[in-house]
């Protein structure tokens, strides 16, 4: 792989960022992330960054022209940045899917990269069976469900903190059910996967999604269920949280990295 393909940049620099760093790192392979976009007040110090590359700036970053943009921080990041770089045909990975409930947005995203002829891709994250999803909504899909079940704690700092007492919660309990699109505003840090459900199958309102808090869990908890022409399936996960963000699993991590591989591989199996 030449080095030009190694000019990988993310935005932001949290923990998702420094879990797939450190995982480049240590594989110590044919990829390293080269740089990162920050905006100034909430850029890392110097000895955080490890080497790579701080802007701080969307266009000093399009002017460094990194191969692959990987966007790793937030709705609002994806709002602010990514039409850009889009427009100046730069190819860039979501992780942030929940923005993509905003329909505005969304359609911006695609006339961005319609202009700028370059790719716009979201990754799967903590779920599976989104192949099964896309494959039957041709044939019609009756109803799919996405569950996502955590423990109290990964629900802090979202609508279900203020709504009860997260820490003396006994039993299961449901802290949303609505649409995906609606869950997409309310807990956009938390249900990205729901987002990722509802592009593959029947779309954000017609997505039924449940989040619960369970305290008797230590893992994120993720089903879907769906029915169509097709037949039927069920699909659930237990995924490891990510060590420094208990709201995040770390499938979600993965498959950043999976998006990356296969962004630049000539057969793609």
């Amino acid at each position: 792989m030449s080095d030009e393909k190694k000019r990988l940049a993310l935005i932001g620099f949290g923990a998702m960022a420094r879990s797939l760093q450190a995982s480049f790192q240590k594989s110590g392979g044919e990829f390293a992330l080269a740089a990162t976009l920050v905006p100034p007040d909430l850029a890392p110090a110097p000895h955080e960054l490890g080497g790579v590359r701080l802007f701080t700036n969307v266009a000093d970053l399009i002017a460094w022209r990194p191969s692959l943009v990987i966007e790793c921080a937030s709705h609002e990041a994806v709002r602010d940045f990514v039409p850009t770089l889009l427009r100046n045909g730069l190819h860039t990975i979501i992780v942030s899917v929940g923005s993509l409930g905003d329909k505005t947005l969304f359609q911006s995203l695609k006339a961005a990269a319609t202009e700028g002829r370059s790719r716009l891709t979201a990754v799967s994250g903590a779920i599976g069976g989104l192949d099964v999803l896309r494959s039957a909504r041709s044939a019609g899909l009756s109803s799919v469900a996405y569950t996502g079940m955590k423990p109290p704690n990964a629900w802090l700092g979202t609508p279900a903190a203020d709504a009860m007492d997260l820490a003396a919660l006994e039993e299961p309990t449901v802290i949303f059910k609505g649409n995906a699109e609606q869950a997409a505003l309310l807990y956009p840090k938390n249900a990205n996967v729901t987002a990722a459900v509802a592009l593959a199958g029947n779309g954000f309102e017609a997505t039924e999604v449940i989040l619960i808090a369970d305290p008797a869990l230590t893992r994120n908890c993720h089903r879907v269920d769906a029915k169509g022409a097709f037949g039927s399936f069920s699909i659930e996960l237990q995924n490891e949280p990510l060590p420094d963000n208990p709201k995040t699993s770390w499938l979600a991590a993965l498959s950043i990295e999976e998006a990356i591989f296969r962004h630049f591989r000539s057969v793609d199996v």
